[in-house]
């Protein structure tokens, strides 16, 4: 079942179909005979790292804060790690962008940054919760559009 993901992604969210090409014409692909890999475990419905590194979160140089204690202790309190797996992470970059939050599901990745509102990250916890009573990947909240961005460039026509 394909998770829901929201529009205006940098790429479409991965079909099966597309997830085939890629991984035929991938040099990190698997040859038929190869046994299919293990899955863990633990498999949450999504991941969201938020970047406390060079930049972010850092009010001695400037920006606004990340409020990470607030965070953990919602996630940890609530137990949306079953089901929202939370990462604090170092610089994920672009430091151009500080305050970066990247949500990783089965549909695909999606880049946020230049957060300087305290509530969005209130927001980031609030669709966890709802994921998390939900079992499901829900639509990210609207007040993220705003701060969303490509973070790689496109690949050039060979």
């Amino acid at each position: 079942m394909a998770h829901p993901w929201v529009p205006g992604s940098c790429q479409p969210p991965a079909t099966d179909e597309r997830m085939h090409r890629m991984s035929a014409s991938s040099a990190l692909s698997q040859p038929d005979e190869t046994p299919p890999l293990p899955a863990t475990a633990r498999a949450a419905l999504a991941q969201v790292a938020c970047c406390v590194g060079c930049c972010c979160g850092r009010v001695d140089r400037g920006f606004p804060p990340v409020p990470v204690e607030r965070i953990k202790e919602v996630w940890k309190r609530e137990k949306l790690n079953r089901t929202v797996q939370l990462t604090i992470s170092g610089c994920l970059g672009p430091c151009d962008m500080a305050n970066v939050i990247l949500v990783m599901t089965a549909a695909g990745t999606a880049w946020f940054g230049g957060i300087e509102d305290e509530g969005v990250f209130t927001e980031v916890i609030d669709w966890a919760r709802a994921c998390h009573a939900a079992g499901a990947v829900l639509p990210l909240p609207a007040v993220l559009e705003r701060h969303r961005f490509c973070r790689f460039a496109a690949a050039s026509p060979t």
